[in-house]
């Protein structure tokens, strides 16, 4: 696949400082950019669960709590690594250009709808996961914005999380803030803020772009400095401020 040259000339010296601003870490956390874009090793706790301990823990008593009140919270997907969201990028890229016959451009665009860049995913962190009420029997994709409003299966999970996930420290990632740009609602997706704060603090603090250029997946060739810049502002950081 043709390697990109933008990235040289770019001038991406400081584009770390101009896009997302340095933020101090508490020091006792550092985080490796292996780590962070789901290309290391972490130690992950729960049968089909997959989270760090802590975020684990807390999910656990969130998901004994629901019980209580007739709700099963079911894992969709948690944890992810690099190559598995590769694979997801790489399927949709596949389904939209060759099956779809729609362009490189509108078939990434498409695909950043819901899925996220290969490396940049906040399910690389073990913080985050897609969730349902395990109790509800429901034919085809789950995960559809539809199920979980007023009517649909999912209403009463729904009206739940709304009362209680924050107690917690669980927050939805992409609301439906009719401001919010960047990935679409997904009511479904919800982070462990105590530990994805800090991991989303320290992944702003590296040269995304200049990352970016080192991999080589299909439609990464059609990536622009522009895009780049735009996918970080509205699909990274365009989230629920509770998780900023």
């Amino acid at each position: 696949m043709k390697r990109r040259s933008f990235i040289k000339k770019s001038g991406v010296a400081g584009l770390t400082i101009s896009i997302w601003p340095q933020l101090a870490l508490p020091s006792q956390v550092e985080y490796s950019i292996l780590e962070l874009m789901g290309k290391a090793d972490i130690e992950l706790y729960g049968k089909d669960i997959n989270l760090r301990m802590e975020a684990h823990d807390a999910f656990v008593a969130m998901k004994k709590a629901a019980a209580v009140d007739g709700i099963d919270i079911k894992v969709i997907s948690s944890y992810r690594n690099f190559e598995r969201q590769e694979i997801i990028w790489e399927r949709k890229y596949i389904q939209y250009t060759e099956e779809d016959n729609m362009t490189p451009l509108a078939a990434i665009d498409k695909i950043i709808q819901y899925s996220t860049i290969p490396g940049t995913s906040r399910h690389h962190w073990g913080t985050d996961l897609d969730i349902v009420d395990g109790n509800k029997k429901v034919e085809g994709d789950v995960l559809v914005p539809e199920k979980f409003g007023e009517g649909g299966p999912y209403a009463d999970f729904k009206q739940w999380m709304d009362a209680n996930a924050n107690t917690f420290d669980f927050y939805m990632v992409y609301t439906d803030d009719p401001k919010r740009r960047g990935f679409k609602y997904e009511p479904w997706h919800y982070s462990y803020a105590p530990l994805s704060v800090p991991m989303l603090t320290a992944f702003r603090g590296k040269n995304i772009l200049q990352l970016l250029g080192k991999e080589d997946f299909m439609g990464s060739d059609h990536f622009t400095t522009g895009f780049i810049n735009t996918y970080i502002r509205d699909n990274i950081l365009d989230i629920n401020t509770e998780l900023l």
